[in-house]
């Protein structure tokens, strides 16, 4: 399993190649869509609770 370190590196790893082959809105796409993903991930994972976020306002 990949720890936080490894996981940052890679996903910056994969910005910079992005914004050097793809351009600026390819780096945008590949932002968005990481962020997407890592939030997906958090939910699935556990780490991350909407349900009582929403509930408390």
């Amino acid at each position: 399993m990949m720890n936080t370190a490894t996981t940052g590196l890679a996903a910056g790893m994969a910005l910079g190649f992005a914004g050097y082959f793809g351009g600026f809105w390819a780096f945008l796409l590949v932002l968005v869509l990481g962020a997407a993903g890592l939030l997906v991930g958090l939910v699935v994972q556990g780490d991350l609770d909407l349900w009582t976020r929403k509930q408390r306002r």
